[in-house]
C-alpha cells in the first residue's frame, strides 16, 4: 500500500481485510523516510526497530481479533516538543536538557500507544516551536515537499512535511499561535487545533501555558477525527459515518474576508476562497459575511501572551545559555523581558473580551470559514531578516492562525485549492468552543465534494535531486 496516497482510515480498512499487514505498511513508510528524510528534514530521530516490533505485535493482535480501533497498527509520527519514553525530547534545541521526561511518555503519547498506534519517531520542529530554521545548529532543516526551496510551515513542520511524503499517515503537532494549521496549510494536509484544553498538553514541552494545544494532522478530517477520540481518552465521539451524501443543510456559516485578502496576497488566494466557500453553499448551508471582532487586539495579545509565558519558561536558560539558542527563538523569548505584569495583565483582558464577543458571534451563525494565510509557502530564505529576526511583518504578518489562540475555540485547517504554481492553500474552519466535532463535519463535508486533500507533489515521485 503506497503511505502517500492513502488516508489513515483506508490502511486501517486495508489492514482488517488482509489486503496488508501493519508490517507492511511500517516498511512502506520507512522506505519513504529512507527516500526523503535527507531532503525534507522530516525526522529528529527515527526509531525504526522500535515500530517494527509494535508493528508485528499489532499484527499478532488483529490476528488475535483484539482489535484496538483505527490506529491499531498505523504508522504515526510525533513531533518533538513530546516526550516519548526512551527517545530524547529536544524540542530542536542545543539548550533542552536530554533527562527530561526521559522515562515516561507524555499523556497524548500513551493514549497513542494503548489505541495501536506504531511511532516511527520524533518529527522536526522549530526551536521550543517558536524559532526559525536554522543551518548552523546540528537539526534538521525543515523543507517543503511541493518546493524544496520553501519551508514546511511551523512549528509543526516535520508532521506535515513527513505526511506528505509518506513517511507515516498521521501525526501529533502542537499550536500556540498556528503551528497545526499552518504547516498543514503549507503542505496541502489537514491539521486541527482542538478546543483549548480538551486535549491534555502534559509531558509537552510548553511555549505559552494558557495558548498550547495539541492536536492531529493528516491527509483527511476523518483521519483527524479518528485521532482526536483518542487523543481526548474517548471524551469526543469521532462522530462522523462514511456517509459521502451528507450535507450542510441548515447550518449557519459566517464567512470572513475582511483581514483575511490583504493587497500583497497570492493573487489566486480570492478565487480559490469563493470556489471553497461555494461548494460549502452548494453542500446546503446558509453562507453570510461577517467580520471578527477585536481582530487586530486578539492578535496582538495572542504574540503578547506567548512572549511573557515563553519568556517565564525560558528565563533562567536565556541567561546561562543565551548563544545557544537559534537567533530567532531568543530574539522572540526575549521579547518577554520587555513587558511588564500591566501589559501581560492587559493582554489576557483583552482575550477574555474577545472570547465574550466570539462567544455572541456564535450564536448567530454555526461556523466561521477564513483563508489560513494569504500566501503560499513561502522561501526559507524570506523568513527573516538579516540579522536572523523572525519576519513579523512580511510573511508572519500574512498567517490568519494567531487570532483563535486567544480564545479557546476549535479550529481546522485543509486544503481548498492552489496558487497558480501549483502551491497549496488552506481554508480555516472554526467552531464554537466545544464544538469540535461540528468543524470536523464542515470539513469532511468539503472533502467529500472535493480532492484537494488527496492530492501530491509531482515531485516527490521523482529522485529527491530533481525537487528544488
Amino acid at each position: 500500500m503506497d503511505t502517500r496516497s492513502s488516508t489513515l482510515l483506508e490502511a486501517a480498512a486495508a489492514l482488517r481485510s488482509g489486503v496488508v499487514s501493519s508490517l507492511e505498511l511500517l516498511e512502506a513508510a520507512c522506505a519513504a523516510a529512507d527516500r526523503w528524510d535527507r531532503s525534507l528534514g522530516i525526522y529528529v530521530s527515527r526509531t525504526d526497530d522500535r515500530a517494527r516490533a509494535a508493528a508485528e505485535r499489532a499484527d499478532r493482535e488483529l490476528a488475535a481479533g483484539r482489535d484496538r480501533g483505527p490506529l491499531h497498527g498505523i504508522p504515526f509520527g510525533v513531533k518533538d516538543l513530546i516526550a516519548v519514553a526512551g527517545i530524547p525530547t529536544t524540542g530542536q534545541s542545543l539548550v533542552q536538557r536530554p533527562e527530561w521526561r526521559a522515562g515516561g511518555n507524555a499523556t497524548v503519547v500513551d493514549r497513542l500507544e494503548a489505541a495501536g498506534a506504531v511511532l516511527t519517531g520524533k518529527t522536526s520542529t522549530m526551536e521550543f516551536g517558536c524559532g526559525l530554521p536554522d543551518p548552523g545548529k546540528p537539526f534538521p532543516v525543515p523543507r517543503n515537499p511541493w518546493d524544496t526551496n520553501r519551508w514546511a510551515g511551523g512549528s509543526s513542520s516535520g508532521t506535515a512535511s513527513g505526511l506528505v511524503a509518506g513517511t507515516f499517515l498521521a501525526g501529533l503537532g502542537t499550536d500556540t499561535a498556528g503551528s497545526i494549521r499552518m504547516p498543514a496549510a503549507f503542505c496541502g494536509v489537514t491539521g486541527l487545533a482542538p478546543t483549548f484544553g480538551l486535549v491534555p498538553t502534559a509531558g509537552c514541552i510548553p511555549l505559552g501555558y494558557s495558548l498550547d494545544r495539541v492536536g492531529p494532522l493528516a491527509h483527511g478530517v476523518r483521519d483527524c477525527a479518528a485521532v482526536l477520540a483518542v487523543l481526548t481518552g474517548g471524551r469526543v465521539d469521532a462522530f462522523i459515518t462514511g456517509d459521502s451524501d451528507a450535507d450542510l443543510s441548515g447550518l449557519r456559516i459566517g464567512v470572513v474576508r475582511k483581514h483575511h485578502l490583504p493587497a500583497a496576497a497570492d493573487p489566486a488566494l480570492a478565487g480559490v476562497f469563493d470556489s471553497a466557500v461555494g461548494v460549502l453553499g452548494a453542500a446546503g448551508a446558509t453562507l453570510s459575511e461577517i467580520e471578527l471582532p477585536f481582530w487586530a487586539e486578539a492578535n496582538t495579545a495572542t504574540l503578547v501572551v506567548a512572549a511573557a509565558e515563553g519568556y517565564a519558561y525560558h528565563r533562567n536558560d536565556l541567561i546561562d545559555s543565551w548563544s545557544e539558542y537559534t537567533v530567532a527563538a531568543r530574539a522572540l523569548l526575549a521579547t518577554g523581558a520587555l513587558l511588564s505584569g500591566a501589559d501581560y495583565v492587559q493582554a489576557q483582558r483583552v482575550r477574555a473580551l474577545t472570547a465574550d464577543a466570539v462567544a455572541a458571534l456564535f450564536e448567530t451563525v454555526d461556523v466561521v470559514v477564513t483563508p489560513t494565510a494569504a500566501v503560499p509557502a513561502p522561501p526559507l530564505d524570506a523568513l527573516a531578516d538579516e540579522y536572523g529576526h523572525q519576519d513579523n511583518a512580511g510573511v508572519f504578518g500574512m498567517v490568519f492562525t494567531p487570532y483563535w489562540n486567544s480564545v479557546a475555540n476549535p479550529v481546522l485547517s485543509i486544503p481548498m485549492g492552489c496558487t497558480e504554481t501549483g502551491l497549496p492553500l488552506g481554508m480555516q474552519i472554526a467552531a464554537a468552543r466545544g464544538m469540535d466535532a461540528l468543524a470536523l463535519r464542515v470539513g469532511a463535508v468539503f472533502q467529500d465534494r472535493t480532492d484537494w486533500h488527496r492530492r501530491r507533489p509531482v515531485a516527490a515521485a521523482s529522485a529527491p535531486e530533481s525537487i528544488g
